[in-house]
Order: structure tokens, then sequence, then C-alpha cells
């Protein structure tokens, strides 16, 4: 009976959490064909859309794992690297859709590749070698790709760390990746729309996995390793799971993030977008799957909205999150939205059972 009722609330929560998403794309195309979004906002849609993805995933790693990783710029660029290329290789002789299925399955594959060889030898240790680990990969796919020089012409494929003329490219030569440059002229893609179906595709996968056997193995490693691991769960290839599933999803983040520009640089995933991507997680709430996509959604187009106030732009919007901090964190207002929610439940509770009347 436990059971049951459990289920029938984790389902209720699922279910509110897929409809904010749908009723959020929904109000969004209604303005949109009433021509009241503003350029800036339909600017931000996309990113939006990439944010929450990214902030979902690293949940799946800092809230229902229990591990703090400060790389996930580096999954999320080698995910848009591999993406773009394959774009770009393919969009004129390939059809398109085609060609943007491969690019978000390479990006995604590629991504959980690294998580591989990042999580196998790190993810044994214990503590905050993770998270140092972590930060040191994102440093180091920055770094590499703003020294990565590589084209192809009728001889095959050129690679060189110094620059492009050291190639040794043909007449017909092409570019792919120019260093620091990145990859320029890219073919725009990604929408809105193909945005929000990732966002749902994330949250399928991501809510299955936390709610499945696996999912209560891997909540149980984070509550208590040494007990989990007392009972059989095998602690490696759980932790494992939760960390390459989380790879894989800010990979096809990258591919989403990278397809809505006409240029893909390196320093666009640095340290400060690891710590972008953990400030959502943590304000959402930590294992608050739902509060990662409120935090997300709100935290990427609030400071476009705060534009015009220039001068108090970013007082606001650190107040905002000390707002939200405290909201979400604060032991006083935990219990304060448990005592309304109860009281809430009390009330309909009544209404659907009214005390009758003895005559």
């Amino acid at each position: 009976m436990t059971k049951l009722k459990n289920l029938k609330k984790s389902t209720k929560s699922n279910l509110i959490t897929f409809g904010i998403v749908i009723l959020f794309y929904i109000v969004v195309q209604i303005l949109s064909g009433a021509d009241l979004l503003t350029s800036s906002f339909s600017g931000q849609l996309v990113p939006i859309c990439a944010y929450v993805v990214l902030a979902v995933s690293l949940n799946l790693t800092v809230g229902i794992l229990g591990e703090l990783s400060l790389g996930h710029a580096g999954f999320m660029s080698v995910g848009a690297f591999a993406g773009t290329l394959v774009w770009v290789l393919l969009c004129e002789t390939a059809p398109a859709w085609l060609a943007l299925i491969l690019a978000f399955v390479v990006g995604g594959i590629a991504a959980g590749l690294f998580g591989v060889v990042v999580g196998v030898p790190v993810l044994r240790l214990s503590g905050d070698y993770l998270a140092i680990v972590t930060l040191a990969f994102g440093e180091i796919v920055k770094n590499f790709m703003n020294a990565c020089y590589l084209g192809y012409d009728s001889t095959g494929i050129h690679f060189s760390l110094k620059d492009s003329a050291s190639m040794g490219l043909a007449d017909d030569g092409v570019v792919l990746i120019n260093g620091a440059m990145g990859i320029t002229g890219v073919t725009k893609a990604s929408n809105f729309t193909i945005g929000i179906v990732l966002v749902l595709i994330t949250l399928i996968v991501v809510l299955n996995l936390i709610h499945s056997r696996a999912g209560r193995a891997i909540t149980a490693i984070r509550d208590n390793e040494i007990a989990a691991q007392s009972i059989g769960i095998q602690i490696t290839r759980y932790k494992l799971m939760a960390f390459i599933t989380s790879a894989v999803f800010a990979g096809l983040a990258g591919v989403l993030y990278s397809l809505n520009f006409s240029t893909l640089v390196a320093k666009k995933f640095d340290y400060n977008t690891s710590i972008l991507i953990l400030v959502f997680v943590v304000l959402g709430g930590i294992g608050n799957i739902r509060g990662s996509v409120i935090a997300a959604a709100i935290l990427t187009v609030l400071p476009e909205l705060l534009r015009s106030m220039n001068d108090y732009r970013m007082l606001i919007y650190a107040i905002v999150l000390i707002v939200m901090m405290i909201f979400n964190q604060s032991p006083q207002m935990i219990a304060w939205r448990k005592r309304i929610a109860e009281r809430f439940a009390a009330r309909r509770a009544k209404g659907k059972h009214p005390t009758k009347e003895v005559g």
C-alpha cells in the first residue's frame, strides 16, 4: 500500500514537471504567433532549453548520486565540437534531419566516452577528488580546443597544435577548427521546438532512472555508501551509470547550444559556465529535478530582462539568487512550505469527505 502511494505521488510529481515544460512551450508559441515576443527573449529560448538539460543532468550527479562535479562545461564542450563537426560535414550532402540527428548522436556519444575516461579512475575514490579532476578536465578541454587546428583536403585529414599554416593544406583544403577562432560559418539548425523535445527526453530518461531499481541503488549510495556496499550494491557500477548519463546529456545540450550560433569557440565552455550550471542546481534544490528546470529557465532569462536597468542589473540578480537560496535551502522555509502543503491537503480531503449531520 505504501509503495503504491509513493508511486502515485512520484507519478503525479513527474506529470506536473512535464506539464510545466509543455505549458511553457504552448505559451511561447502563442506569444510568438501574436508577435508579442521581443527579439532578445526569442534569442534566449534555445539557451534556456540547453541550460535546463544541463541543470537536470548535473542534478543527477550532484543531487541523486551525491558527488560534486565542476566540469560539466567540459562535457558540454566535447559534445558541442563533436556534434558541430558532424553537422558542418554533412549538412550540405545529407538530408538536414539526418545530419542533425547524427550530430546529436555523435555529440552525446563523444561526451559519454569522456565521461567513462574521467569517471572510471575517479569514481573509485572518495571525498573531493571528483570535483578536482572534473574541474581540471574542463580546463584541459578548453585549452586543448583553443590550440587545436583541424582541416582536410584531397589528401586527407590534417591536424596541428601550432597554427593553421603548419597543417600543410592543399589549395582545395578546408579548415574545420581554427584554434581560438573555433568553428566558423556554421549553419544554424537549433530551434525552440528541438530544444523542448530534448528537455522532455532528458526528463523522461532522468526521472525514470531515479525511480527505477538502479535509481534507488544510486540514492542508497548517496545516503550511506558503506551500508549500500554491505548489502551487495555495486558501488562503482551505479556511480558510473549516473555519471555517464549525466555526461551524455551535457554533450547533447552542447550540440543544441552550439548549433544556435554561427560560430563555436571554446571560451564559451569555461569554468564560469560549470559554476553557473551548479548554481542552477543548488538554487533549484539539490535532488529536485523540477526545481532545476525552473531555476535554469528563470536565471537564464533574468539578466536579459534586467538589461534595461544597467546600473542595478547585477545587484537585482544577486538579490534574486539570495532569496531563492533562502526559500529553497533554509530549514525554516522548508518547514513553512510543508505546513502550507499539509493545510491545503487537509482542506482538500475535508472537501472530498464532508461530515454528515445526524438528524
